[in-house]
Protein backbone atom coordinates (compact mmCIF):
# COMPACT_ATOMS: atom_id res chain seq x y z
CA UNK A 1 0.00 0.00 0.00
CA UNK A 2 1.21 3.91 -0.62
CA UNK A 3 1.14 6.13 2.19
CA UNK A 4 -1.85 8.34 2.32
CA UNK A 5 -1.15 12.19 1.06
CA UNK A 6 -4.04 12.97 3.25
CA UNK A 7 -3.79 14.06 7.09
CA UNK A 8 -6.84 12.10 9.46
CA UNK A 9 -9.02 15.11 10.80
CA UNK A 10 -11.36 14.95 14.00
CA UNK A 11 -14.52 14.99 12.65
CA UNK A 12 -17.55 12.50 11.60
CA UNK A 13 -18.88 15.04 8.51
CA UNK A 14 -16.80 16.49 6.34
CA UNK A 15 -15.70 15.30 3.41
CA UNK A 16 -14.80 11.65 3.11
CA UNK A 17 -11.51 11.05 1.66
CA UNK A 18 -9.92 7.48 2.39
CA UNK A 19 -11.49 4.65 4.05
CA UNK A 20 -11.25 1.38 5.66
CA UNK A 21 -13.36 -1.46 4.77
CA UNK A 22 -12.89 -5.18 5.73
CA UNK A 23 -14.70 -8.62 4.31
CA UNK A 24 -13.80 -11.29 6.79
CA UNK A 25 -13.96 -14.16 3.89
CA UNK A 26 -12.98 -17.09 5.85
CA UNK A 27 -14.57 -16.61 9.02
CA UNK A 28 -17.74 -15.66 7.48
CA UNK A 29 -17.67 -19.17 5.04
CA UNK A 30 -17.01 -20.67 8.25
CA UNK A 31 -19.88 -19.28 10.48
CA UNK A 32 -21.76 -20.00 7.58
CA UNK A 33 -21.62 -23.71 8.51
CA UNK A 34 -24.67 -25.85 9.86
CA UNK A 35 -22.03 -25.81 13.37
CA UNK A 36 -21.02 -22.29 12.53
CA UNK A 37 -20.74 -19.96 15.54
CA UNK A 38 -22.79 -16.76 14.47
CA UNK A 39 -25.35 -17.34 17.01
CA UNK A 40 -22.61 -17.62 20.14
CA UNK A 41 -21.04 -14.35 18.14
CA UNK A 42 -25.04 -12.65 18.73
CA UNK A 43 -25.17 -12.46 15.21
CA UNK A 44 -29.29 -12.38 14.39
CA UNK A 45 -28.75 -15.58 11.58
CA UNK A 46 -26.17 -17.32 9.53
CA UNK A 47 -24.40 -14.96 6.86
CA UNK A 48 -24.31 -16.20 3.14
CA UNK A 49 -21.00 -15.87 2.60
CA UNK A 50 -21.81 -15.22 -1.38
CA UNK A 51 -24.39 -12.89 -0.89
CA UNK A 52 -22.61 -10.67 1.59
CA UNK A 53 -19.62 -10.40 -0.92
CA UNK A 54 -21.74 -9.37 -3.40
CA UNK A 55 -23.22 -6.51 -0.93
CA UNK A 56 -20.28 -5.61 0.19
CA UNK A 57 -18.63 -4.89 -3.11
CA UNK A 58 -21.48 -2.68 -4.37
CA UNK A 59 -21.35 -1.08 -1.29
CA UNK A 60 -17.32 -0.61 -2.13
CA UNK A 61 -18.29 0.57 -5.68
CA UNK A 62 -20.55 3.11 -4.52
CA UNK A 63 -18.31 4.92 -2.17
CA UNK A 64 -15.67 4.79 -4.76
CA UNK A 65 -18.82 6.57 -7.20
CA UNK A 66 -18.56 8.85 -4.57
CA UNK A 67 -15.42 9.80 -4.88
CA UNK A 68 -13.85 8.16 -1.43
CA UNK A 69 -10.63 6.36 -1.74
CA UNK A 70 -11.34 2.64 -0.50
CA UNK A 71 -8.82 0.67 1.21
CA UNK A 72 -9.47 -3.26 1.73
CA UNK A 73 -7.01 -5.60 3.15
CA UNK A 74 -6.67 -9.20 2.98
CA UNK A 75 -8.17 -11.31 5.67
CA UNK A 76 -5.28 -11.42 8.37
CA UNK A 77 -4.91 -14.20 10.62
CA UNK A 78 -7.54 -14.59 14.06
CA UNK A 79 -10.18 -12.15 13.12
CA UNK A 80 -13.76 -13.63 13.18
CA UNK A 81 -17.04 -12.48 11.24
CA UNK A 82 -17.38 -9.30 13.10
CA UNK A 83 -14.39 -8.18 11.52
CA UNK A 84 -16.84 -6.80 9.05
CA UNK A 85 -17.39 -3.74 11.30
CA UNK A 86 -13.70 -2.32 11.30
CA UNK A 87 -15.52 1.00 12.52
CA UNK A 88 -14.82 -0.33 16.23
CA UNK A 89 -11.31 -0.88 16.47
CA UNK A 90 -10.25 2.49 16.57
CA UNK A 91 -10.57 6.08 17.32
CA UNK A 92 -8.87 8.68 14.68
CA UNK A 93 -8.07 12.15 15.38
CA UNK A 94 -6.32 14.65 13.65
CA UNK A 95 -2.56 13.23 14.16
CA UNK A 96 -3.81 9.52 13.49
CA UNK A 97 -5.14 6.43 15.31
CA UNK A 98 -5.89 5.41 18.99
CA UNK A 99 -6.27 1.62 18.83
CA UNK A 100 -9.25 0.22 20.86
CA UNK A 101 -9.52 -2.91 23.24
CA UNK A 102 -12.16 -5.03 22.46
CA UNK A 103 -15.81 -5.43 24.57
CA UNK A 104 -16.12 -9.09 22.88
CA UNK A 105 -13.42 -11.27 23.34
CA UNK A 106 -14.17 -12.80 19.99
CA UNK A 107 -12.55 -9.21 18.21
CA UNK A 108 -9.62 -9.21 20.60
CA UNK A 109 -7.53 -9.25 17.09
CA UNK A 110 -8.67 -6.42 15.41
CA UNK A 111 -6.77 -3.35 16.71
CA UNK A 112 -3.93 -5.04 15.97
CA UNK A 113 -4.50 -5.97 12.37
CA UNK A 114 -5.64 -2.29 11.83
CA UNK A 115 -2.87 -0.85 13.15
CA UNK A 116 -0.42 -3.03 11.39
CA UNK A 117 -2.92 -1.50 7.93
CA UNK A 118 -2.79 1.81 9.29
CA UNK A 119 1.46 1.40 8.99
CA UNK A 120 1.87 0.92 5.90
CA UNK A 121 -0.43 3.49 5.24
CA UNK A 122 1.51 6.00 6.66
CA UNK A 123 -1.22 6.87 9.32
CA UNK A 124 0.51 6.86 12.92
CA UNK A 125 -0.90 4.84 15.47
CA UNK A 126 -0.75 7.23 18.97
CA UNK A 127 -1.21 4.63 21.16
CA UNK A 128 -3.54 1.91 22.22
CA UNK A 129 -6.25 1.25 25.15
CA UNK A 130 -4.91 -1.32 27.49
CA UNK A 131 -6.08 -4.09 29.90
CA UNK A 132 -8.49 -3.14 32.03
CA UNK A 133 -9.46 -0.74 29.67
CA UNK A 134 -12.10 -1.08 27.17
CA UNK A 135 -13.03 0.74 24.21
CA UNK A 136 -14.72 0.46 20.54
CA UNK A 137 -14.84 3.26 17.88
CA UNK A 138 -18.71 2.62 17.38
CA UNK A 139 -18.73 4.19 21.00
CA UNK A 140 -17.33 7.45 20.12
CA UNK A 141 -18.48 10.25 17.53
CA UNK A 142 -17.22 13.48 17.46
CA UNK A 143 -19.83 16.78 17.83
CA UNK A 144 -17.06 19.19 16.50
CA UNK A 145 -13.69 19.39 15.86
CA UNK A 146 -12.70 20.03 19.35
CA UNK A 147 -15.63 18.42 20.64
CA UNK A 148 -15.79 13.99 21.14
CA UNK A 149 -18.83 12.61 22.48
CA UNK A 150 -18.22 8.86 24.30
CA UNK A 151 -20.56 6.16 24.76
CA UNK A 152 -20.15 4.59 28.18
CA UNK A 153 -21.53 0.86 28.21
CA UNK A 154 -21.08 -2.75 27.67
CA UNK A 155 -18.33 -1.82 25.19
CA UNK A 156 -16.36 0.65 26.57
CA UNK A 157 -15.62 1.13 30.22
CA UNK A 158 -14.24 3.88 32.75
CA UNK A 159 -10.96 2.89 32.20
CA UNK A 160 -11.24 3.04 28.82
CA UNK A 161 -12.43 6.45 28.90
CA UNK A 162 -9.83 7.61 31.26
CA UNK A 163 -6.95 6.08 28.66
CA UNK A 164 -8.60 8.00 25.83
CA UNK A 165 -8.48 11.37 27.03
CA UNK A 166 -5.13 10.81 28.62
CA UNK A 167 -4.17 9.79 24.84
CA UNK A 168 -6.11 12.65 23.29
CA UNK A 169 -4.17 14.89 25.36
CA UNK A 170 -4.91 18.76 24.31
CA UNK A 171 -6.39 17.58 20.78
CA UNK A 172 -9.53 17.24 22.74
CA UNK A 173 -11.09 20.37 24.28
CA UNK A 174 -14.40 18.65 25.50
CA UNK A 175 -15.23 14.74 26.24
CA UNK A 176 -18.79 13.89 26.72
CA UNK A 177 -19.42 10.59 28.12
CA UNK A 178 -22.53 9.50 27.57
CA UNK A 179 -24.22 6.71 29.10
CA UNK A 180 -25.45 3.98 27.68
CA UNK A 181 -28.93 1.97 28.23
CA UNK A 182 -29.07 -1.59 29.09
CA UNK A 183 -31.31 -2.35 26.50
CA UNK A 184 -30.90 -6.15 25.46
CA UNK A 185 -28.59 -6.64 27.82
CA UNK A 186 -24.43 -7.42 27.70
CA UNK A 187 -24.60 -9.48 24.62
CA UNK A 188 -26.13 -6.77 22.74
CA UNK A 189 -23.90 -4.89 20.04
CA UNK A 190 -25.45 -1.52 21.04
CA UNK A 191 -23.20 1.59 20.88
CA UNK A 192 -23.21 5.00 21.00
CA UNK A 193 -23.84 5.19 16.88
CA UNK A 194 -26.74 2.84 17.65
CA UNK A 195 -28.63 5.84 18.55
CA UNK A 196 -26.51 9.01 17.08
CA UNK A 197 -24.90 9.28 14.08
CA UNK A 198 -23.29 13.02 12.98
CA UNK A 199 -24.67 14.19 9.37
CA UNK A 200 -23.63 17.88 9.16
CA UNK A 201 -22.10 19.92 11.96
CA UNK A 202 -25.47 21.20 12.54
CA UNK A 203 -27.91 18.14 12.00
CA UNK A 204 -27.67 14.42 13.84
CA UNK A 205 -29.88 11.92 13.19
CA UNK A 206 -31.00 10.10 16.33
CA UNK A 207 -33.35 7.57 18.06
CA UNK A 208 -35.13 10.03 20.58
CA UNK A 209 -36.43 6.80 23.00
CA UNK A 210 -32.45 5.99 24.25
CA UNK A 211 -30.95 9.25 23.53
CA UNK A 212 -30.14 9.92 27.11
CA UNK A 213 -31.91 13.50 28.69
CA UNK A 214 -28.35 15.37 29.43
CA UNK A 215 -27.21 14.52 26.25
CA UNK A 216 -29.72 15.70 24.21
CA UNK A 217 -29.75 18.90 25.63
CA UNK A 218 -26.39 19.14 24.96
CA UNK A 219 -27.05 18.68 21.63
CA UNK A 220 -29.38 21.09 21.16
CA UNK A 221 -27.80 23.93 22.63
CA UNK A 222 -25.16 23.48 20.21
CA UNK A 223 -28.15 24.49 17.47
CA UNK A 224 -27.70 20.93 16.28
CA UNK A 225 -31.11 19.77 14.77
CA UNK A 226 -32.29 16.30 15.66
CA UNK A 227 -33.57 14.58 13.26
CA UNK A 228 -35.58 11.47 15.02
CA UNK A 229 -35.76 7.71 13.86
CA UNK A 230 -38.96 5.96 14.29
CA UNK A 231 -39.56 3.16 16.59
CA UNK A 232 -40.34 0.54 13.34
CA UNK A 233 -37.05 1.87 12.03
CA UNK A 234 -34.63 1.51 14.74
CA UNK A 235 -34.07 -2.67 14.51
CA UNK A 236 -33.63 -1.91 10.58
CA UNK A 237 -30.70 0.17 11.31
CA UNK A 238 -32.68 3.11 10.81
CA UNK A 239 -30.33 5.58 13.19
CA UNK A 240 -26.84 4.08 11.36
CA UNK A 241 -25.68 6.47 8.94
CA UNK A 242 -22.25 7.23 7.52
CA UNK A 243 -21.66 11.10 6.47
CA UNK A 244 -19.84 11.22 3.53
CA UNK A 245 -19.78 14.70 3.25
CA UNK A 246 -22.14 17.58 5.11
CA UNK A 247 -25.71 16.83 4.54
CA UNK A 248 -24.92 13.74 2.51
CA UNK A 249 -25.00 10.63 4.02
CA UNK A 250 -25.00 6.77 3.39
CA UNK A 251 -27.83 4.45 4.83
CA UNK A 252 -29.02 0.91 4.73
CA UNK A 253 -32.56 0.57 2.53
CA UNK A 254 -35.68 -0.39 4.43
CA UNK A 255 -36.12 2.62 6.20
CA UNK A 256 -38.12 5.06 4.07
CA UNK A 257 -39.69 7.01 7.22
CA UNK A 258 -35.95 7.79 8.06
CA UNK A 259 -35.19 8.33 4.42
CA UNK A 260 -38.31 11.06 3.68
CA UNK A 261 -37.32 12.85 7.33
CA UNK A 262 -33.40 13.02 6.28
CA UNK A 263 -34.09 14.46 2.65
CA UNK A 264 -37.25 17.01 3.85
CA UNK A 265 -34.07 18.46 6.47
CA UNK A 266 -31.99 18.68 3.16
CA UNK A 267 -29.37 15.32 2.81
CA UNK A 268 -29.16 13.74 0.08
CA UNK A 269 -29.37 10.20 0.89
CA UNK A 270 -27.64 7.12 -0.56
CA UNK A 271 -28.74 3.78 -0.07
CA UNK A 272 -27.15 -0.06 0.16
CA UNK A 273 -28.36 -3.20 0.10
CA UNK A 274 -27.83 -4.53 3.45
CA UNK A 275 -29.33 -7.78 4.07
CA UNK A 276 -26.55 -9.82 4.41
CA UNK A 277 -23.86 -7.58 5.51
CA UNK A 278 -25.87 -5.27 8.10
CA UNK A 279 -28.91 -7.17 9.20
CA UNK A 280 -27.75 -9.93 10.30
CA UNK A 281 -24.48 -9.09 11.98
CA UNK A 282 -26.65 -5.58 13.63
CA UNK A 283 -24.17 -3.13 11.93
CA UNK A 284 -24.65 -0.41 9.59
CA UNK A 285 -22.80 1.70 7.10
CA UNK A 286 -20.60 3.19 9.74
CA UNK A 287 -20.00 0.09 11.35
CA UNK A 288 -19.11 -1.31 7.88
CA UNK A 289 -16.43 1.81 7.44
CA UNK A 290 -13.53 2.95 9.12
CA UNK A 291 -13.12 6.82 7.51
CA UNK A 292 -9.38 7.26 7.86
CA UNK A 293 -9.19 10.77 6.43
CA UNK A 294 -11.06 13.56 6.35
CA UNK A 295 -11.05 16.93 4.43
Amino acid sequence: MQATPFRTSQSDVSDLRLVLVRFPREALAEAARPEGAWRELGWLAAPDPVRASDEHDRLVERLETCGVRVVRPEDAPGLGIDALYPRDAAVICRDGAILGRMGKPARAEEPGALGRVLGELGIPVLGAIEAPGRLEGGDAAWVDDRTLAVGRGYRTNDEGIRQLRSLLGDRVGELIEVPLPHWRGAEDVFHLMSMFSPISRNLALVYAPLLPVPFREILLARAITLVEVPDDEFESLGCNALALAPGRCVVAEGNPVTRARLEAAGVEVIEIEGSEICHKGSGGPTCLTRPLTRA
